[in-house]
């Protein structure tokens, strides 16, 4: 599923973000912010600071912040198409590596045909997201391939809005219940 960040959200981190969630229990909640871009971080960058020289082909690899949380940590968030033994396979459409095996894999193409590399993460206690959702915080969406793993960051909070049929026009930043 994705987090959709309503219009008022009160948090300047996750305003107007879209979240992929990757697990959510009673434990609580982690999920990728898959349309803020890291500022001047690079693929090609991340994996040369690790000592991985990288190939052309890899350029195209994007880098989002992640979250708030562990931001020197990385995850790839990716299509099932590549999976190794610690790799978490989410569905049919996304699984998740936390490993530098799969940057190297990036790096000298053999990684997934479609991948996200988030710096950090966005992670909530027991019951705190559900709590956020209730009061209007988030907005739930389908999580859809093309809009988690596409290029055009600014327009992905308005498109997982369509997708599930709200004009963003008409949302207001005051919560209330009926």
């Amino acid at each position: 599923m994705l987090l959709v960040a309503m219009p008022g959200m009160p948090d300047p981190r996750f305003a107007h973000s879209v979240i992929y969630l990757c697990a959510h229990s009673a434990d609580g909640a982690m999920g990728l912010i898959v349309n803020r871009p890291a500022d001047s971080v690079t693929f090609p960058a991340v994996v040369d600071q690790l000592g991985i020289k990288p190939t052309p082909g890899c350029n195209d690899t994007p880098v989002h912040v992640g979250g708030p949380v562990e931001a020197n940590r990385g995850f790839v968030l990716h299509s099932c198409d590549y999976r190794l033994e610690s790799t978490l396979v989410i569905d049919e459409n996304f699984a998740l590596t936390a490993t530098v095996d799969v940057l190297r894999a990036i790096a000298d193409g053999r990684g997934p045909r479609r991948r996200v590399l988030a710096l950090g993460y966005a992670g909530w206690a027991a019951g705190q997201l559900d709590a956020e959702i209730q009061a209007n915080g988030w907005l739930i969406a389908p999580a859809n391939p093309d809009i988690v793993f596409g290029h055009d960051n600014d327009a992905k909070w308005q498109q997982a809005l369509q997708q599930i049929g709200v004009d963003p026009r008409l949302l207001s930043t005051t919560a209330g219940h009926a």
